[in-house]
């Protein structure tokens, strides 16, 4: 296959890492080809690596990117694509372009990796990542910078005994009430996340998260709208216009969340000025409380009363087609190539003026 290193001077190589061990490894495949697709190819030389389930790094020509899912990529790896050590990266690439999503790719597993090799790549940083990802100590943070966020009661699995489990229905009764939201702590793409609507359906949500995680979290159901605003940005981060996402069920799921024709998104939310107004200065104030880097997406619930609450950020939001991000910044005259290169330019910012990895 060809060298990653036939490649004009002038350009950049990026490396695009997308696939992983996680749950959301499929979104992350769509993300990856995304980017790779729209890049600027007058700026940049797109290199596309792909993580197996083993969390081996493979540079896969075109072939294997356009595979219909990251099994069927595997299966050809071997004979078709390239591996790559960990510590060979930066001879490969002059930056990544992390298209992951999910544990240990979003959650500073990677970032680490690569702060490591030192080299440049989007998005936040290692304590940022991690902070991002778990839902738990990353609303503790939010709340103590006076930001709003849902009431919230963590139940970490060593409590969670036979012997426990009335008096922890009867705290969730009295400190979060009914309906309520399970979910694991470190997990994305509402995956097991379920609503309960009275004490009789806790355990099974429960035990249904802690498959997925060792914290859940039992948070307040909160009705009204769900919104999302992405903020681009290291040191002056900027928002973009939120946009209001339309479920097709009680929980948003993944399909509402990144696949064409499923979920609905309306750019801008359809909210007062004033209310829009916000919710962009929530999502900069979210961002810079949690030091995330390079770009984000946070989401948040405005109910009826006009209470703004954060749900969580996003520190590698989807970058599919279909993503609410480019919605986001088409509103704002942003191409999608655009938003690429800035998201790009960022992260050489940030890197550039790095004192250690976090």
């Amino acid at each position: 296959m060809p060298s990653s290193t036939d490649h004009p001077a002038a350009k950049l190589r990026v490396g695009i890492i997308m696939g992983g061990v996680s749950s959301e490894k499929e979104v992350s495949l769509e993300s990856g080809r995304n980017i790779y697709s729209k890049i600027d190819r007058r700026k940049y030389d797109p290199v596309a690596i792909f993580m197996d389930s083993r969390a081996a790094l493979w540079e896969i020509p075109i072939k294997l990117l356009m595979r219909n899912s990251t099994r069927d990529i595997e299966e050809d790896l071997p004979d078709e694509a390239t591996p790559i050590a960990y510590e060979q990266i930066k001879s490969r690439v002059d930056v990544v372009c992390l298209g992951l999503h999910g544990k240990y790719g979003e959650d500073g597993c990677m970032q680490g990796l690569l702060e490591l090799v030192r080299i440049p790549y989007t998005g936040s940083g290692v304590l940022a990542s991690a902070l991002g990802m778990d839902k738990w100590t990353g609303r503790k943070i939010l709340s103590i910078s006076g930001i709003d966020v849902p009431r919230t009661l963590p139940i970490f699995s060593g409590q969670w005994t036979p012997d426990s489990r009335e008096a922890i229905l009867k705290k969730i009764a009295s400190e979060i009430g009914y309906p309520c939201v399970v979910k694991p702590t470190r997990e994305g793409c509402s995956t097991a996340v379920r609503k309960v609507v009275s004490a009789e359906g806790v355990p099974e949500a429960i035990e249904g998260a802690f498959a997925w995680d060792d914290t859940v979290l039992v948070e307040e159901f909160l009705t009204g709208m769900e919104v999302t605003c992405g903020v681009v940005g290291n040191h002056h981060p900027v928002a973009l216009t939120p946009s209001e996402t339309i479920p097709t069920t009680a929980i948003l799921s993944l399909e509402d969340k990144f696949l064409y024709g499923q979920g609905e998104n309306k750019t801008p939310a359809r909210l007062p000025k004033e209310t829009l107004e916000k919710i962009r200065d929530i999502a900069v104030r979210s961002f810079q409380a949690l030091d995330l880097k390079g770009y984000a997406r946070i989401d948040m619930f405005v109910t009826e009363s006009g209470r703004i609450a954060v749900l969580e950020p996003n520190s590698l939001p989807g970058m599919t087609p279909s993503t609410v991000l480019f919605h986001q910044a088409a509103a704002a005259g942003i191409t999608q190539a655009d938003l690429i290169d800035r998201i790009i330019q960022n992260a050489l910012e940030a890197h550039a003026a790095k004192k250690g990895p976090l």
